[in-house]
Parts: structure tokens; C-alpha cells; sequence
């Protein structure tokens, strides 16, 4: 049984309605979460030399070769509903996490770099071009995590009198109390079906884009229909505007990988587009690095 097959399953047997169901299932994902030392089958490696196609230079910016970061091989993952993941290959994660962040967290492909080997290629493990470039090798295996957009998750502080919502995100909560009364059972469900892990995860692959990505999504897609003359937004109604855009771009946008740098000073970020990732275009993957300290 697929995962939405499941989750209708779980939910039906509940007793709630097939259509709050559907309307729920349709902003449920599931996230890979990979992680070493479980005991399950690996799925991918940390560190270490990777292996690149033959006759394929090290990636790098510029004379400054990238580090390695990990590598999954698809055909090992968990098949996920709605996540285009190549059904087999091997995606390769390379970044500099420092210099990334020093970039601005543009999005710009400088200081990142995502390779995806098609089954079947000739590989050669590489030769590393430079210290720092791998880090301690260690395999990873995969669970699955339930993920819902920041919109259905509960409002903890209202429990205390307070509500820093804004107009438009009252309204998405009030729509959200119209269309889903189960709301609350349906997120315990998914919750309870593919729970949290409290250990420490090495990558996570898929789910929904960090709030401050697709906040700097939104923003640079309107600066940009700005700057090209297509609309004109006053400068009181930015804010409006933007949320208004990081809605919409939820569902257009995804999150290939999420990981901590080796020092834990950063954490890395690739975002692509659905489309995209379908067509194993993950060259076009968008980076951003934040500094946690």
C-alpha cells in the first residue's frame, strides 16, 4: 500500500470523512531522514571519497575544489507519494558551507554543486584534489518523517493569549477549520504513522523548504517581476505580498537536502523546484547556507 493509500486507510478507519481526508493527504509529505549507526540497510554514504563518472573533473568554484558532503543511491530510498526522485542513479551533494554563506545565500550554484550518476554509468572513486575536500566516511540508512506546511501545524501560542498571526494567516486558519474539523486528529495520525526521530540526523531529503528559503524565494521573485516592470507593489503591502507568494510557491517548491556542516557552525540547503526534480534536472537545485551561531 502506498502512503496516502495508508494514511486514507488509518484515517477512514477513524471515521472521518473521505473529503476532509483528500484535502488534508493533499499537504502531506513525507521526508527521508538519514542517519547512521540505525542498524538498517544503507542507502548512502557520508563523507568519503565519492565515485564520479568517468573522465568528470571534481566539482569546483572556480581553482577551489568543493568538498564532499554525501551521496544516496535512489534505488535504495524509500518511494515516496508526489517525490520525483530519479528511481535509480546516485545523487552526490558537494558544498562549501562557509563560502556559500559568505555568497549571501544567493541561491547561485558558485559554492554548491548537485551531480546525479545514471545507473549504468562507468564510475571511478575519486581522487581527492585537496585537504577538506572529504570528511569521516560512515553509511546512513533512511526513515520516513511526516511533514505539514507551517499554515497546519497548531498555534502554541494562542494557548497563552497571544497571536502574532497575520490577516492573511487567520484567514488560511479559519479556511483550514471550514475545510478539515478532523484537523487536529488528521495531524496526530500522521504524526503517529511516521513519528519524529529525537537522534541526530545527518541529511533529510524532501519535505517542505524552510520558512527563511522560501521567504528569500518569494522575496527575489518579486523584486524581480518588480524590477521588470510586471507589478508595482507599495512599499506598506510588501510584507502582504510576500506571504502571499511563499503560499503559493509551497507547492511549486521542495527541499532536495537539508544537512549540518561537519563543524555544526552551518547547515546546508538544496531547493528545487517539482518540476524539476522530475526530470532529474537537479543541476537547477538552488543552495542556501545558514551560519546557527
Amino acid at each position: 500500500m502506498d502512503h496516502q493509500g495508508k494514511f486514507r486507510c488509518a484515517a477512514g478507519q477513524l471515521g472521518i470523512p473521505d473529503d476532509e481526508i483528500s484535502r488534508f493527504g493533499r499537504h502531506l509529505r513525507l521526508s527521508i531522514r538519514l542517519s547512521g549507526g540505525s542498524g538498517g540497510p544503507p542507502v548512502g554514504q557520508f563523507g568519503g571519497v565519492p565515485r564520479l563518472p568517468v573522465g568528470v573533473p571534481w566539482p569546483s568554484a572556480g581553482h577551489s575544489p568543493l568538498p564532499f558532503v554525501f551521496s544516496v543511491d535512489c534505488g535504495a530510498l524509500p518511494r515516496v507519494d508526489g517525490f520525483g526522485l530519479p528511481s535509480d542513479g546516485t545523487l552526490l551533494f558537494f558544498l562549501d558551507h562557509e563560502e556559500d554563506h559568505l555568497d549571501d545565500g544567493g541561491g547561485e550554484r558558485s559554492y554548491a554543486r548537485v551531480l546525479y550518476v545514471q545507473a549504468g554509468t562507468d564510475t571511478v572513486a575519486a581522487e581527492p584534489p585537496g585537504p577538506g575536500c572529504v570528511g569521516e566516511e560512515y553509511d546512513v540508512s533512511a526513515t520516513l518523517l511526516a511533514e505539514l506546511p507551517p499554515w497546519f501545524e497548531a498555534d502554541e501560542d494562542a494557548d497563552d493569549g497571544e497571536d502574532d498571526r497575520s490577516p492573511f494567516q487567520e484567514q488560511l486558519a479559519r479556511d483550514l477549520e471550514r475545510d478539515i474539523p478532523h484537523l487536529d486528529q488528521l495531524r496526530a495520525l500522521a504524526h503517529d504513522l511516521w513519528p519524529a526521530d529525537e537522534g541526530l540526523a545527518s541529511a533529510c531529503i524532501g519535505g517542505y523548504v524552510d520558512d527563511e528559503v522560501i521567504t528569500s524565494i518569494a522575496e527575489q521573485t518579486l523584486a524581480g517581476l518588480e524590477q521588470a516592470g510586471d507589478i508595482v507593489i507599495p512599499v506598506a503591502k510588501w510584507y502582504s505580498h510576500v506571504e502571499k507568494e511563499k503560499h503559493r510557491l509551497t507547492s511549486e517548491w521542495m527541499t532536495l537536502a537539508r544537512f549540518p556542516a561537519a563543524d555544526e557552525f552551518y547547515y546546508g540547503s538544496f531547493v528545487i523546484r517539482h518540476d524539476d526534480l522530475a526530470a532529474a534536472r537537479v543541476d537547477r537545485a538552488l543552495s542556501v547556507t545558514e551560519f546557527t551561531e
